[in-house]
């Protein structure tokens, strides 16, 4: 299903394939020989998503931009299922294992692997020739690798990083549970996504 968004179109080259129960919206465009697989759902919220040529975009995933982070992937990238993609760089030649997350400002050098469930956080570089290992989280720039089970010391790091102001463009908060206004954070992402009830499909 392609979808206008902000008045702005998908533009799919004529060689890729999208599946039929895939989402494309708003500026999105996927290069020559890309496939696009069911359940995809690419999302242009105000920057652009580019997607290279001859990439595998596999079943049920999410890439989306943001106001302030276009998505840009390189040519011959495979985005594994149930992958989350927000307002990133992925060069050439990256491979992205199931279920990874990478976040809003995140570089992913080419001929990158980030394996099962792994995590690349806000802001946080990594270089090209980099390996994720399964479920560790890369953070920082340059990234450093830490297994899951180290929160304090990813916590350390991505505090530098802060998250809540990359993401939702407010001041990280302290204290115990959630280091954000929950009050805010709510009322910025609805109002942000209100302009959809203009969207349409094409």
């Amino acid at each position: 299903m392609l979808i206008e968004h902000q008045s702005k179109r998908p533009n799919i080259d004529p060689t890729a394939y999208v599946a039929p129960t895939a989402v494309i919206c708003g500026d999105v465009a996927i290069g020559p020989h890309t496939h696009v697989l069911f359940g995809a759902v690419i999302e242009a919220h105000g920057a652009p998503v580019r997607i290279g040529a001859q990439c595998v975009v596999r079943e049920n995933l999410n890439i989306r931009s943001t106001s302030r982070n276009a998505v840009e992937i390189g040519d011959n990238v495979l985005i594994g299922p149930l992958c989350s993609l927000k307002g990133c760089i992925v060069a050439d030649e990256c491979f992205l294992a199931t279920g990874v997350k990478i976040y809003q400002g995140a570089v992913i050098g080419r001929r990158t692997e980030v394996r099962i469930d792994g995590v690349v956080h806000v802001r946080s570089v990594l270089p090209p020739n980099s390996l994720v290992p399964i479920k560790w989280v890369a953070v920082g720039d340059p990234a450093e690798m830490f297994p899951p089970d180290k929160h304090e010391k990813i916590d350390a790091v991505l505090a530098k990083m802060n998250f809540a102001e990359e993401v939702y463009g407010l001041q990280r908060q302290s204290g115990i549970g959630v280091d954000m206004d929950m009050k805010k954070v709510t009322q910025r992402e609805a109002s942000g996504l209100a302009d959809h009830r203009d969207d349409r499909e094409l």
